[in-house]
């Protein structure tokens, strides 16, 4: 199921690293082209408008053409934002189904079900700018500060904690890989030197993004304000 990002959220005992879905032995960027950033932006776009009038969910585009990148298996989230500020962000870490069902369910989730939200409302489409993060495979890393926060994505789990962060919330904010790792440790609901101890597992990924430019509705790729 979705799980909300930027936020704690519980979860069963960790597994072994290396059984993890997705779990590979160094990071990866998925590759997205122009056409891909489209269709992206034009399935996480329509499904948002679907949603919120309750309505059919739309058709995603068929593989073999631009955006067929939607037929592969991928973890994705998609987030929503209004005025610059988070207005939702769900997500599957599972690269288990297509690539456009994992965006159809992100996008449906965050505009309906975000915990920390009011599920939108049909006014506010005119003011939410959407963006589609897909996820390269998971990497456990044994020296946890090992990754480039800028470019890489980070889960931090001990125990029945499990936290993660988007390269876009470093990037942002200028943080280092130590900061970083701190942030998603207290996300977890961890002490800020957890990454630290035996018995946490830090894994990173790669991420590609597709973002809708501020005017919203465009369904055109940008970069993330």
């Amino acid at each position: 199921m979705p799980f909300p990002i930027r936020d704690l959220w519980h979860c069963h005992p960790a597994a072994d690293r290396h059984s993890l879905p997705g779990v590979t032995t160094r990071s990866r960027t998925p590759e997205l082209t122009a056409e891909d950033r489209q269709a992206l932006l034009r399935l996480a776009r329509g499904t948002l408008e679907a949603a919120v009038a309750g309505k059919t969910l739309p058709a995603a585009p068929e593989p073999g053409g631009p955006g067929s990148i939607l037929a592969t298996p991928a973890a994705a989230f998609v987030t929503l934002e209004e005025a610059g500020d988070l207005r939702g962000c769900m997500g599957i870490l599972e690269p288990e189904r297509p690539l456009r069902e994992t965006v159809v369910a992100a996008a449906t989730s965050a505009a309906l079900r975000d915990p920390r939200f009011w599920p939108v409302e049909a006014d506010e489409l005119g003011r939410i700018t959407v963006e589609v993060t897909v996820l390269g495979p998971m990497v456990a890393i044994d020296d946890p500060l090992d990754f480039d926060p800028a470019t890489e994505g980070v889960v931090v789990e001990r125990g029945m904690r499990r936290a993660l962060l988007l390269p876009q919330v470093a990037r942002e904010r200028g943080w280092d890989a130590p900061t970083t790792l701190e942030a998603v440790c207290h996300k977890a609901g961890l002490p800020g030197d957890a990454w630290r101890l035996p018995g946490t597992t830090v894994l990173v990924f790669g991420a590609a993004e597709a973002a809708e430019v501020a005017e919203a509705g465009s369904g055109e790729p940008g970069e993330k304000r």
